[in-house]
């Protein structure tokens, strides 16, 4: 049994950043780079391409609404689905420009904050995204939830794609993540994180926050960098898919 672990991550902006990211890239296997519309820049987009090549972590471009006030989870979608694939392509060719700068690859896309809530669905938008990735590079994958417009749209589109999970995030009975705002939302006990992904992985099973039992496939768990812990929650993740005999390694590879 194989699994990839990603993180979204080279968040920061200038001299601000947000989560250590050098620690991360020690962890996971996968790397979601900002892409410069809701986070990152330049040099953190090569840093983050670079270090991820020194250890053998596969990059994909995280491409989200115009909102760097914001952080991307606003919604600021311009006046047409012809916008949105201008904007996703746009970022996407950005990170790829970088990567090939620090001698890197990209491999995938995932959406970010409200473009990715908003994708899960509406099937127009995510068409729309996936018009995108598609016309950029037609070996991308297309990195999406399970059961949602995302998946829908890669099928319809004929496209590569991956099914991705989140580690610390409470799922609802449709297999939707529960919304921030509502108590439960974030798990935080790191046992409780991993003994929930091993359950996810090894018998492809998403229980949600009322307790139904919800089957996927799972290709890629998500955990969070930005998170207080992150780092230490990655690891215990790893280990218990680890100790569970999975083999971690990028979906892409």
């Amino acid at each position: 049994m194989k699994v990839d672990l990603n993180a979204d991550l080279g968040e920061g902006f200038g001299a601000w950043r947000m989560g250590d990211d050098d620690a991360m890239l020690d962890v996971v296997t996968t790397a979601n780079i900002a892409c410069g519309f809701h986070a990152g820049d330049p040099t953190i987009m090569h840093d983050m391409a670079a270090g991820a090549r020194r250890r053998g972590v596969s990059i994909g471009a995280h491409p989200g609404f115009n909102d760097l006030w914001g952080f991307g989870r606003r919604v600021i979608r311009g006046d047409s689905l012809s916008d949105i694939e201008r904007m996703v392509a746009y970022q996407i060719g950005a990170l790829q420009a970088v990567a090939a700068l620090a001698g890197h690859r990209v491999t995938h896309v995932k959406t970010h904050g409200a473009l990715n809530n908003l994708s899960c669905d509406d099937e127009s938008l995510a068409a729309a995204v996936g018009r995108a990735i598609r016309a950029v590079d037609r070996d991308l994958v297309y990195l999406v939830l399970p059961q949602t417009a995302l998946e829908r749209a890669a099928q319809g589109l004929d496209m590569p794609h991956a099914l991705e999970v989140f580690a610390d995030r409470a799922y609802d009975d449709a297999m939707r993540l529960v919304p921030r705002s509502e108590p439960g939302s974030v798990i935080h006990d790191t046992e409780t994180v991993a003994e929930r992904v091993a359950r996810m992985v090894c018998e492809s099973e998403i229980v949600s926050i009322s307790g139904k039992r919800m089957k996927t496939r799972v290709d890629s768990v998500c955990v969070h960098g930005d998170t207080p812990g992150a780092v230490s929650l990655a690891r215990a993740v790893r280990g218990r898919l680890e100790a569970e005999g999975v083999t971690v390694a990028p979906f892409a590879a």
